[in-house]
């Protein structure tokens, strides 16, 4: 069996949305995907008290 097969098989969802940016040649959503992405990450952060008053003050 071919080895990027047997990947997609037990891909993630991460995987299958690199997948269809690769295949659709969608690199332009990229960018947008990271930001969400960062930017869920720093509403994580936030919600923890010890590192509320450095993010913000980013804001």
């Amino acid at each position: 069996m071919n080895l990027t097969k047997i990947a997609r098989r037990r891909s993630g969802i991460v995987a299958e949305l690199f997948s269809f940016l690769w295949n659709n040649q969608r690199w332009w959503m990229l960018p947008m995907i990271t930001v969400l992405v960062l930017f869920a990450v720093l509403l994580i952060l936030a919600e923890s008290s010890g590192i509320a008053p450095f993010i913000y003050t980013l804001f």
